[in-house]
């Protein structure tokens, strides 16, 4: 028995010695392909760790003492790496201004872990009312004490959106309460409830449905509940008048892993509407 696990340590050193010494090597029905390795950005934290210049191709951490360190030069070689190249709108002159953007020797735009600003999407299965539903689930860091947390930031379920539709203003203008109606004790004030489906029309200007507390009293009846995570993707805003979102690509070749699959130029006082989706 002893015999046999020598041998099979000394297999395993002469195989992987034999694979760190070429890029792409057949070894029986298997190929070990490094160089598709090193490149796939395989986390979200390596992508941080990428897209600011951290760490180098072959995913060694750089030291802050080290001038390659979050080096704006090296960045323009590097963050090309990180866009989906099978996407049009990310393989564009959009994206080669967006580097450029980032990458000038006067500015300071690296991702913060903490720095707000980013949201996480999940599209996750539940099940309601004895049926198997999609739930988009939005959530962000958040620091607490010495350390941070996800938190849930708002969700999307279509089963509570058809409740609140925008509908039209001048429809919406039809349904109010004559401002003398306290003087009539609000004997009126049955009409706010002869027709649920519009109930909302009469609350005021700034009322905005809250999905999440919905979301919360379902969960807590029992009525909802979780079934399996199925896709997810991050939201990007901390960049100075840029979006971005980050998927996660499974394919061949060296262009895969958490990738930034959408870019817009978005002035920061336009940003606030976009943000309202994920952080109402």
């Amino acid at each position: 028995m002893r015999k046999f696990q020598i041998f099979f340590t000394l297999l395993i050193v002469i195989v992987f010695g034999i694979s760190s010494t070429i890029s792409s090597q057949s070894l029986g029905e298997f190929e070990v392909d490094e160089t598709a390795f090193y490149a796939m950005t395989k986390q979200m934290s390596q992508f941080f760790s990428r897209f600011n210049n951290e760490e180098d191709a072959n995913g060694k951490k750089y030291l802050p003492t080290d001038p390659n360190y979050r080096n704006n030069e090296n960045r323009r070689h590097l963050l090309p790496l990180l866009f989906d190249q099978e996407n049009p709108r990310t393989a564009s002159t959009l994206r080669d201004f967006f580097i450029e953007d980032l990458t000038k020797n006067d500015t300071n735009n690296f991702i913060k872990f903490t720095g707000g600003r980013w949201y996480a999407e999940v599209s996750s299965t539940f099940e309601y009312q004895g049926k198997q539903v999609p739930v988009v689930l939005f959530l962000t860091i958040e620091k607490e004490r010495l350390g941070s947390k996800w938190v849930l930031t708002n969700i999307y379920f279509q089963g509570f959106n058809k409740f609140f539709p925008t509908g039209d203003i001048t429809e919406r203008e039809k349904h109010f309460l004559h401002p003398m109606s306290h003087e009539l004790d609000f004997m009126n004030i049955y009409k706010v409830f002869s027709d649920p489906a519009i109930v909302e029309y009469y609350a005021s200007h700034s009322f905005q449905p809250d999905y999440l507390s919905l979301f919360f009293y379902e969960v807590k009846l029992g009525r909802m509940k979780f079934k399996s995570v199925d896709t997810m993707k991050f939201h990007v805003f901390q960049m100075p008048n840029w979006y971005f979102e980050i998927s996660y690509f499974n394919r061949k070749g060296n262009n895969t892993g958490w990738l930034i699959s959408n870019l817009m130029y978005v002035k920061e006082n336009e940003k606030g509407p976009l943000i309202k989706f994920y952080e109402p």
